[in-house]
């Protein structure tokens, strides 16, 4: 897989221009037109830079990770340094749009360096993007023109420390519209919570867990076709418990059931569920039911 150590490196594999600054680029086409991407397909590639692009109207696929989209509608995509990245022949971006790329490194020294590792966007597929009402696109779209303004001018012993802190208020922005649409997306949520329940619930059922033991979390999200990072976030904001508490939740219901059955140890249990020390297993237990598994199956056994 090929990959993109410097800004300068990857904007020539796309055929774009070289950017005014080493470690930073800015694309903004505000009427009518196309946002460059001459290079029509790609092979999966990395490269060391961040890129934060709008496409107002994109037609063909591009493949994040191992998510394929079709962006009829357009979003606002988060990409982060070292993610994959590939697209085909059929991918046109039309109208007015935005990409700011920068190096990882541009960052070095600034207290953004740290919080945009903090960003849970920057984990999400593309088909988690940000979609934006009019109203917000104006408000980042201002924000990128301001950008742009130091972009283009002579730059100075300032400027960076204003590039900095837009991008900042940029990202801020986008944080605030993400808690928007999973407020605004409480039924998408409850199917995904439902998927995650149904996904456990057979994982059970079939026998994987004594099999394969208990499923990674990025396992479960694979098989949902979304991030681990999304799913935990939606879920976070929608129950106001991550991904794992769920797991663990489920996990201790089974475990109430197995516990009724007076012909297995407590070690047996957690071996069946797929915990490697059973002394974690009667920990969690513990925390979660608020006995532990003895005294448990010492209040509900069956006389």
């Amino acid at each position: 897989m090929q990959h993109f150590k410097t800004l300068s490196s990857y904007l020539d594999y796309l055929g774009l221009p070289r950017p005014e600054h080493p470690m930073l680029s800015i694309f903004n086409s505000k009427e009518d037109g196309f946002l460059p991407c001459p290079r029509e397909s790609s092979p999966p590639i990395t490269n060391d830079c961040y890129s934060i692009s709008f496409k107002k109207y994109v037609k063909g696929n591009l493949n994040y990770g191992r998510t394929k989209y079709d962006f009829t509608n357009g979003a606002l995509i988060f990409i982060a340094p070292k993610q994959v990245l590939q697209w085909d022949s059929s991918i046109v971006f039309e109208q007015k749009g935005f990409s700011i790329n920068f190096h990882e490194d541009f960052l070095k020294g600034t207290a953004l360096a740290q919080q945009i590792k903090k960003y849970g966007f920057f984990s999400y597929s593309v088909n988690e993007a940000l979609h934006l009402s009019p109203k917000e696109e104006k408000q980042m779209e201002s924000i990128v023109e301001n950008i742009e303004i130091e972009y283009q001018n002579n730059q100075d012993e300032f400027s960076k420390d204003i590039i900095i802190s837009q991008l900042d208020t940029l990202l801020k922005y986008a944080n605030r519209f993400y808690e928007r649409q999973f407020l605004n997306r409480k039924e998408l949520s409850n199917d995904l919570l439902e998927q995650f329940n149904g996904y456990i619930t057979e994982y059970f059922e079939s026998g994987q867990l004594q099999e394969k033991g208990i499923p990674s979390i990025e396992k479960i999200a694979d098989n949902m076709s979304i991030s681990k990072r999304y799913l935990s976030d939606t879920l976070k904001k929608e129950t106001g418990k991550t991904t794992s508490e769920h797991l663990q939740l489920l996990l201790v219901d089974e475990a109430k059931n197995i516990l009724l059955q007076p012909n297995k140890s407590i070690s047996e249990v957690a071996y069946e569920l797929g915990f490697e020390y059973p002394q974690y297993f009667s920990r969690l237990f513990k925390k979660k039911a608020g006995i532990s598994p003895t005294e448990y199956r010492e209040k509900y056994k069956l006389n």
